[in-house]
């Protein structure tokens, strides 16, 4: 049904204090995957799919609120799941990674995991779709936005070949990036996106990611002028 991403990173905020920023991609040939499948706090990402569960990715982002690590909080929900062999989880938090595909899971399947990121899909065209995705991100220059970032990683597992369903040609894509930095709504910081029916999502979040970044520093230098 789908790949995705999910992301942590530290970074330097405006202020000098180390901060942390968490994100989740992901794209289907199916609508509206951003109410089902991304889950971001300041403290995790997380992605449920295939026979999706969203239980999971809510349950999974409040359990690691609450202190535990996240290869307790997910391994935890996966064992309590009945229909653990149908799904696929993955997800990081400020110190580890998680990502778990059940065995009937529909493949192409599989996941990646690497430092600070991980990556999972099914029902793909090929492993070279979720390596196109980690390949993008660990090659990414950390000085441009996650959010960013994120969408130019769901383009290279697109063009890899992505979800294997060509008949389906209603898509979606979505992306989430929340961050620890105080009061930062600019979408370079923490975005919120998502194309919920579209026949080129990814395309299409790029421009709504990038029209929101550019009516938002419109709107904030408006907002200053007024205020001066």
């Amino acid at each position: 049904m789908t790949f995705s991403i999910c992301v942590h990173e530290s970074y330097e905020g405006e202020n000098g204090d180390t901060e942390d920023r968490f994100g989740v991609a992901v794209t289907t040939r199916l609508p509206a995957v951003g109410t089902l499948c991304p889950f971001v706090s300041e403290n995790a990402a997380v992605a449920t799919q295939s026979m999706v569960n969203v239980e999971l990715g809510r349950k999974g982002v409040e359990y690691v609120d609450d202190g535990l690590a996240i290869e307790d909080a997910l391994e935890a929900l996966v064992n309590a799941d009945d229909g653990s062999a149908e799904r696929q989880l993955h997800g990081v938090d400020a110190d580890g990674t998680f990502a778990f595909s059940g065995p009937a899971c529909r493949g192409w399947v599989g996941e990646v995991e690497g430092e600070n990121y991980t990556v999972a899909g099914n029902l793909l065209t090929g492993e070279s779709v979720v390596a196109a995705v980690a390949e993008s991100y660990e090659r990414s220059d950390r000085e441009t936005p996650l959010a960013e970032r994120l969408v130019d990683a769901l383009a290279a597992g697109q063009a890899e070949g992505g979800d294997k369903r060509e008949t389906l040609a209603v898509q979606s894509a979505a992306l989430k990036v929340v961050t620890t930095e105080d009061e930062v709504n600019d979408p370079e910081y923490g975005s919120d996106l998502r194309v919920d029916a579209s026949e080129s999502p990814v395309r299409d979040l790029r421009e709504t990611y990038r029209m929101a970044t550019r009516e938002f520093a419109k709107a904030a230098e408006r907002y200053e002028r007024e205020e001066s």
